[in-house]
């Protein structure tokens, strides 16, 4: 849920590190700070409270630090509060090593109490300085660094990327990782290390992900890694084809903003290569027919705007393959005795694909013996390379906190997959096959289509920023959708909301509504626009204002009862939410701007959660 980099090479280390935390700086942003180590200066800390921009004119953009050997860290808190003491880098006691660090150790209280009982004094009430210390105190008992981080490692239990540098090794950026993302990247004057590749993107395109339990040694010029034995290890390296471009914001006020315009791009790129002569052919994931008839149950597992993909999922798959589908919180998974067995597809869903939960629910899956699939959008992360098979969604740079197009992918990614289960099920008939794949080909054309004038979402924006609590309702798909667009309104404009099944209305919730309350009700699902349309009267019956979201073709008709209408292109049922969540998302995002919110680090928020 932070950011790490670090830097050895023939560049002064400070400007380099500040670049990269700003790309990073999504992950996290209580707090932020560098270690650079200088050989007249030995190890210059420099850390604060608050924004970036703090530490950048504390530094004067790095210039006041010397050394071409960093390491840098944006923190979001975990342990103690947010402020300059607490922030990243942490540092040994007698000032010789400083360790940046992603991840939480569970078991910090207990070394801590050791320590203090050998008369270490702490300074701070984070886990990760529990860390520095311990591994002073290795040192001074072995002498060697590299020893030192091995018996540390041994020693603590949780999860960890850490970067480290030490005053006595001029030329080494010392790397370990367990459960938290963190990659090596090898550049034309210098090596790095870094928790995002957005970080290093400006430097260089040639990375090695790092696997768990393994220990890394960086100079300006070699890489050696080694696992926890301390054996060599020879390393794959991977080229990054991202486009460093799409992780700037290129003249928009708002990441998020640019990322909802992109998604139509985005959607083409990942169904485009998947779809070849009228067929779905997925790359990563090949089964046969027999294979997928030996499929008898489906979960799919995920957290936030992933689980609520799921849920969208669930209806698709469940109409396609005609068999049952489960959604499952990742955080729920392993602790709910699931029942998987060889003939249990699991679907692990996530953007980052360093998601810790969902990471811990694919291993338990794989252990019970299930058959994996991961959907995600970082090639390389730990989740795809731990799945049996991977379907990247290939979104691109996904910067804003609240996502956007990483969550419109997903979706076109489940579509794809339950297309092509179907067909080897025989579940579905050749012509609702090409009705729903032509469909789904049209569908970046008529997201545009509405993307060309969304006056409409604007201005009902400014008319109901200053809401307290607003409820979303709707039935199936529609219900599914809702739950997404609260979830965005709740992360970036901060606003009390929810999302409920129509049907549940009178079962408890209606008695919610009072006069002047919104509701925004989701009629974008034909089959079911007069049981939608019903329930905008129950609620107009109590006194809500309406703000209703429907298609082109039902918009006359929505428009007679709601008190605002915005309607969206029809497509194929089934692959409405994927049209009819755009404006939810562009309404949360409007809200949020007139509330004069932090849209793209929304508060108390982080890009990737990599702790539990």
């Amino acid at each position: 849920m932070c950011g790490i980099i670090g830097f050895v090479g023939r560049e002064q280390a400070a400007p380099i590190l500040l670049e990269g935390l700003r790309q990073m700086e999504y992950r996290g942003y209580d707090s932020a700070g560098v270690a650079v180590r200088s050989r007249e200066k030995g190890l210059q800390v420099r850390k604060s409270k608050g924004r970036l921009q703090v530490l950048a004119d504390l530094t004067r953009g790095g210039a006041e630090l010397e050394g071409c050997l960093g390491i840098g860290h944006t923190r979001w808190a975990t342990h103690g509060e947010p402020n300059d003491v607490n922030a990243h880098p942490h540092v040994s006691s007698d000032g010789r090593i400083a360790l940046v660090h992603n991840g939480i150790i569970e078991n910090y209280l207990e070394i801590k109490e050791q320590l203090l009982n050998h008369g270490v004094v702490f300074t701070s009430d984070t886990d990760t300085e529990v860390v520095a210390q311990l591994l002073e105190f290795h040192y001074k008992e072995c002498g060697s660094m590299l020893e030192a981080v091995g018996r540390v490692l041994r020693r603590i239990e949780g999860s960890y990327a850490f970067g480290i540098i030490c005053a006595d090794y001029p030329n080494a950026l010392i790397a370990a990782r367990k459960d938290s993302p963190l990659i090596l990247g090898f550049g034309e004057n210098g090596n790095f290390i870094a928790s995002d590749v957005t970080a290093i993107l400006r430097h260089t395109r040639d990375v090695v992900y790092m696997s768990d339990g393994e220990i890394a040694v960086l100079t300006a010029d070699s890489a050696d890694v080694f696992n926890h034995e301390m054996d060599p290890v020879v390393k794959e390296h991977s080229h990054v084809d991202w486009d460093a471009a799409a992780a700037e914001k290129g003249g928009y006020p708002h990441f998020m903003f640019k990322e909802i315009l992109e998604q139509p791009d985005a959607i083409q790129k990942t169904i485009a290569p998947r779809i070849r002569e009228g067929r779905v052919v997925p790359d990563g994931f090949c089964l046969t027919a027999e294979e997928a008839k030996n499929i008898s149950h489906i979960y799919m597992i995920a957290c936030g705007s992933a689980y609520h993909a799921g849920i969208v999922g669930k209806y698709v798959w469940e109409r396609l393959l005609r068999r049952p589908v489960e959604v499952a919180l990742a955080s729920e998974f392993r602790y709910s005795q699931p029942l998987v067995d060889s003939r249990t597809l699991v679907i692990a869903i996530s953007q980052s694909g360093e998601t810790l939960d969902t990471m811990a629910a694919l291993r338990e899956a794989k252990r019970l013996g299930g058959r994996t699939l991961a959907v995600c959008n970082v090639v390389g992360s730990s989740i795809a390379r731990e799945a049996d098979h991977v379907l990247y969604t290939w979104a691109g740079p996904e910067i804003a906190v609240a996502t956007s197009k990483g969550y419109s992918t997903q979706l076109a990614a489940l579509d794809l997959i339950g297309l092509y289960l179907a067909d080897l099920l025989g579940t579905i008939s050749p012509a609702e096959y090409g009705d729903i794949l032509t469909e789904l080909q049209r569908l970046p054309d008529k997201m545009r289509q509405y993307l060309t004038d969304y006056a409409g979402t604007q201005y009902f924006a400014s008319r109901y920023f200053n809401h307290d609590s607003i409820f979303f309702i709707g039935r199936n798909l529609d219900y599914a959708m809702g739950l997404e667009g609260s979830l965005k309104l709740k992360e970036i404009s901060y606003i009390h909301s929810e999302a409920y099944a129509s049907g549940e209305l009178k079962h408890g919730t209606i008695s919610l509504i009072e006069p002047g309350t919104l509701v925004v009700a989701l009629g974008t699902h034909a089959a079911l626009f007069d049981k939608a349309m019903s329930n905008v009267v129950e609620v107009k019956a109590r006194g809500a204002e309406v703000l209703a979201v429907t298609t082109e073709p039902h918009r006359e008709r929505m428009a007679k009862t709601a008190d605002a209408v915005l309607s969206v292109p029809e497509t194929h049922p089934l692959l409405q939410p994927s049209l009819g969540i755009v404006p939810l998302q562009l309404f949360a995002y409007y809200v949020a701007l007139q509330r004069g919110c932090d849209i793209d680090k929304p508060r108390n928020l982080a890009k990737s959660v990599t702790v539990e």
